[in-house]
């Protein structure tokens, strides 16, 4: 089941793996401006398709996005995170 990430998380989990706007980007293979715009304004500004890849970007480097369970959203970093290429 996939949940809708909140654009704090995103960049919540940017800084957990010290990666910039750029680096996002690339290992997302979208755009800064796309990465930016959905960190910045309402979550429908980027395309699903969009979100999902930059969701799959940082799961990918251990990231693991938290359901709200009354306690608040959150994330976890699972093992040791690659630098992005």
């Amino acid at each position: 089941m996939s949940i809708a990430l909140s654009k704090g998380q995103v960049r919540g989990a940017r800084g957990m793996l010290d990666w910039s706007l750029a680096d996002l980007a690339k290992a997302a293979q979208v755009s800064v401006s796309s990465v930016k715009r959905f960190e910045t304004t309402e979550l429908d500004a980027v395309s699903h398709e969009t979100a999902g890849k930059i969701r799959d970007a940082l799961e990918h480097q251990g990231i693991t996005f938290l359901v709200d369970d009354g306690t608040g959203l959150g994330l976890r970093l699972r093992g040791l995170a690659k630098a992005a290429d």
